[in-house]
Parts: structure tokens; C-alpha cells; sequence
């Protein structure tokens, strides 16, 4: 074999091994029809929160940070979500909530407040869940519980406490919440 066919065909094989294992390693912790693990925390209201409190409801929950790009391009779509579908009964729920996460510099809640009020990110749960490493996350429940390793990651979780799905497209969620998929 030629020496450059075989340099060529290595590092297309090096490229494809790193995709792959990038791939691999970003992939969320959990599988659809999985239950979805509970946690108990506080929002950045001071009152108390767990998960399992919303059984009944569909829930996104949102793990997302102020200094995410991706993430605040979604938040038209986000709220548009919430605004429909939330206070509205369900096809086998009781109701839709969005549950944000966001992954911040421990001492940058002021900031997360700030960017909540800015961008009009009006639900009802927001959950300060901080990290000290932007390179590899190191927070409780997104990375430790959950498995995130990029934001913006999206887990809808369905009224009996099962994952649905993981980073779906918004069509897909609306049409799960409406009860045609």
C-alpha cells in the first residue's frame, strides 16, 4: 500500500475514534422509559424542591448557563412552550413544567437572577446548580445525578416520573404534549 494511502486512511481513523468517543462521552446518562432520578434541592427562591413533587405533570427539565450561546438562542422556544401548554390540562397529565438548571460559577447566582429576569424566563422552578470547572462539569445534579456534560441538554420526563426523552426537538415535544405522538 502506498505510504499516503495509508497516512490518509490513519488519520481519517484517528478523526472517526475521536468523534465517536466524543460522542460516546457526551451522551446523557439515562435512556428514554427510564425512570427519572429524583432530588430534592432549593430554588433560587428559598423554598424547597424535589423532583418527584411534579408526578402528575410532564416536566422539562433545562440544564442550561448564563453564558451559553445555544441555550439562549432556545429560550424563544422555551418560553413559547411554556406559555402554551403551561396551566393547560394534559392528555394523561395534569400539567407542563419547565424546570431550569443552571450550571454557574459557585457566587454567580446574582448573575443567573439577572439573566433570568433579562430574558423573561417566567417559570415557576429555577435551580441554582453550580460548578467550578466550565471544562468539565462538576455539578450535583446535572453532572453527578443526571450525566450532562453540555448544556443546553433537555430531559422531558413524562407524569408517571419516566424519562421520554433526551434533547428532542420542539416539534416532538409539542406533539407528545398534545397527545399525538
Amino acid at each position: 500500500m502506498n505510504k499516503s494511502i495509508l497516512r490518509t486512511v490513519i488519520i481519517v481513523g484517528i478523526f472517526a475514534a475521536i468523534f465517536f468517543g466524543k460522542k460516546m462521552f457526551m451522551a446523557p446518562k439515562y435512556s428514554d422509559g427510564e425512570m427519572a432520578p429524583d432530588f430534592k434541592t432549593t430554588l433560587i427562591t428559598g423554598e424547597g424542591f424535589s423532583l418527584s413533587d411534579l408526578r402528575g405533570n410532564y416536566v422539562l427539565l433545562d440544564f442550561w448557563g448564563t453564558w451559553c450561546g445555544p441555550c439562549r438562542v432556545e429560550f424563544p422556544k422555551l418560553k413559547a412552550l411554556h406559555q402554551k401548554y403551561h396551566d393547560t390540562k394534559l392528555p394523561g397529565a395534569d400539567n407542563f413544567h419547565i424546570v431550569g438548571l443552571a450550571l454557574e460559577r459557585e457566587g454567580d447566582l446574582d448573575k443567573m437572577r439577572r439573566a433570568i429576569d433579562k430574558l423573561g424566563l417566567d417559570w415557576d422552578y429555577h435551580i441554582f446548580d453550580p460548578i467550578s470547572n466550565f471544562k468539565i462539569f462538576n455539578a450535583k445534579i446535572a453532572t453527578d445525578l443526571y450525566g450532562v456534560r453540555e448544556v443546553p441538554t433537555k430531559y422531558l420526563i413524562g407524569p408517571e416520573g419516566n424519562i421520554i426523552g433526551v434533547n428532542l426537538p420542539f416539534e416532538e415535544i409539542e406533539n407528545i404534549l398534545q397527545g399525538t405522538k
